[in-house]
């Protein structure tokens, strides 16, 4: 039942990227969710993957544990740069973040 462990609003799956133009380097996200996010040596955040390995690709996605949920909508709602997005897997509608409806 790991998928479980990774729904959020409604029993969705969702996910998490940073746009990394937009990353100011406050490093906020990375206080909230040391798990999912990670400032890198150039200064900007990055998602983390399952593994720990921070996702440097453009617009890398990683999934959100439902027990990070929480700390995860913080860190979009507090990031100064309004560059973290958290959208569902299913149609990739963003839930919290800059575009969110």
């Amino acid at each position: 039942m790991g998928v479980q462990q990774e729904t959020g609003v409604g029993g969705e799956a969702l996910e998490v990227w940073i746009d990394q133009d937009l990353c100011t380097g406050d490093g906020i996200c990375a206080q909230y969710a040391p798990e999912v996010f990670e400032l890198d040596i150039d200064g900007l955040a990055y998602v983390k993957g399952a593994d720990d390995e921070l996702l440097q690709a453009v617009g890398a996605v990683t999934p959100v544990p439902l027990p990070l949920l929480s700390d995860v909508v913080d860190s979009a709602r507090e990031c100064p740069g309004d560059c973290i997005h958290v959208r569902r897997v299913s149609d990739r509608v963003e839930v919290y973040g800059p575009d969110a409806e």
